[in-house]
């Protein structure tokens, strides 16, 4: 029989939907669930949402506030893990200031820790999954953009306003004209997420004259995903194999400067596009070595994240655990 508080509430707020789950203070995952996220009238459902979805879970389990250590969460957006508050969550529809820990903790009256997404997906993988517990981790997360969590002593690292991590907006090349969301010319993120590999392809197609199956894809204005170009790859299509080429050339790159700045014994390659597995890694590993400095030589290895969805859950479980340790 367990204890009494042994398990812990975690939230992973998405655009879309919100994954919410009851994990044991070991990491396993008692109970899963999912609410969707009605960002409408400027987003202010979303949270008495999640606590009304919540005291209905905890009503069907039998379960109490005295059953939990307390409330852990992540969200999109600009974090303050201290004030416990999001700003300029765009896909939320927070455009202003948003006080999500009062709420919780005026509905709960249990501790309530809050962290960026990107953050506890990095933190959930160096404990529970590719990281192997190893104290400094850097996950790069590569979906529609380029996410980042660092964890350095086993912490996650906020910076001096709380926005470390934003590993998609280093410049990679500045000689692209390739612009980035962001205003900015050449970001990671525009050179190496899914949206990247296909401004890539789009970009190299024009250029491209030989037989290839993405170039008529391409050329009949055929939609195609990320994992088509990296499937049609593996296949030798020579054009295809030439955009995951240097797609992974300014993914090695940008590892590179992280291995040099940081010295992680991890960087863990996490999102949709690290789906590709074994083959994008490779290919990341022998770029990124030819751009270290030689000291940092056969020091950092790069891995797949291996948790998927779960990854922020566990992250957002560690944050209780973390607090239960300093409060």
């Amino acid at each position: 029989m367990m204890t009494t508080k042994d398990k812990i509430i975690a939230i992973d707020l998405g655009g879309t939907s919100a994954k919410l789950a009851i994990v044991s203070t070991e990491g396993e995952i008692l109970q899963k669930w999912s609410e969707h996220t009605v960002i409408l009238n400027g987003g202010k459902a979303i949270v008495p949402n999640l606590i009304d979805s919540i005291q209905e879970r905890m009503d069907l389990y039998q379960l109490t506030t005295e059953d939990f250590l307390g409330i852990g969460m992540g969200s999109p957006g600009t974090v303050n893990h201290i004030d416990l508050t999001v700003t300029g969550a765009y896909n939320l529809n927070w455009v202003e200031t948003q006080n999500v820990g009062e709420q919780f903790i005026e509905a709960f009256n249990l501790p309530f820790y809050l962290d960026n997404d990107a953050n506890i997906a990095a933190l959930g993988e160096q404990r529970h999954g590719s990281g192997d517990n190893a104290s400094d981790v850097v996950m790069v997360t590569l979906g529609t953009g380029v996410g980042g969590g660092i964890i350095v002593d086993s912490k996650i690292v906020h910076g001096s306003s709380g926005a470390a991590g934003e590993i998609g907006h280093m410049t990679i090349d500045k000689d692209s004209g390739i612009a980035c969301t962001c205003g900015k010319i050449g970001c990671l993120e525009a050179l190496a997420s899914a949206t990247g590999l296909m401004n890539l392809t789009r970009e190299y197609s024009e250029e491209y004259s030989g037989d290839s199956e993405i170039k008529k894809r391409i050329d009949n204005g055929e939609e195609l995903s990320a994992k088509d170009i990296f499937e049609v790859s593996e296949q030798h299509d020579v054009f295809a194999k030439h955009v995951v080429e240097q797609f992974g050339e300014y993914l090695g790159l940008g590892c590179s400067h992280i291995v040099n700045m940081l010295n992680p014994s991890k960087i863990i390659l996490g999102g949709g596009v690290a789906q590709a597995g074994e083959y994008l890694r490779e290919i990341v590993a022998r770029h990124c070595d030819n751009y270290i400095f030689p000291a940092l030589k056969g020091k950092t290895e790069i891995v797949i994240a291996s948790l998927g969805n779960d990854a922020a859950l566990l992250g957002a479980a560690e944050l209780v655990n973390d607090g239960k340790l300093v409060g």
